[in-house]
């Protein structure tokens, strides 16, 4: 009987670790502003077919998302969030679609290596 038990025991922890076995932590940063920023970063990540959770910092402007490895990656969820008018730091969103995001969403897209040259 114990022998039973502790074969059903090591079964279980099995199944265990292979449901979570592809769930990966992801964070980078994400260019944005806002609260309606907020939203649809955090919307564009979820919609992306493997991502269970997005979480956006609008202080520090860092993704944390949570994700099945074997459906989806970084860049693909990176992608999303470009699509949506977001830079990221593999993917930067078009000049077409950032011009569309409101106002209040329009972040600073210059990037700071570029006036090295002119400070004195």
């Amino acid at each position: 009987m114990k022998t039973k038990l502790i074969i059903l025991a090591a079964l279980i922890i099995m199944s265990a670790g292979n449901l979570f076995a592809g769930e990966k932590t992801g964070k980078f940063e994400v260019k944005g502003n806002c609260s309606m920023c907020e939203k649809r970063i955090e919307g564009a990540a979820t919609d992306v077919a493997g991502v269970s959770t997005a979480d956006w910092d609008k202080k520090s402007k860092i993704l944390e998302v949570v994700f099945d490895d074997s459906k989806t990656d970084v860049n693909k969820i990176q992608m999303a969030i470009a699509t949506a008018g977001h830079d990221t730091p593999i993917h930067k969103a078009t000049e077409e679609v950032y011009k569309k995001l409101p106002k209040c969403c329009q972040y600073n897209r210059q990037d700071k290596t570029e006036h090295k040259g002119d400070q004195h």
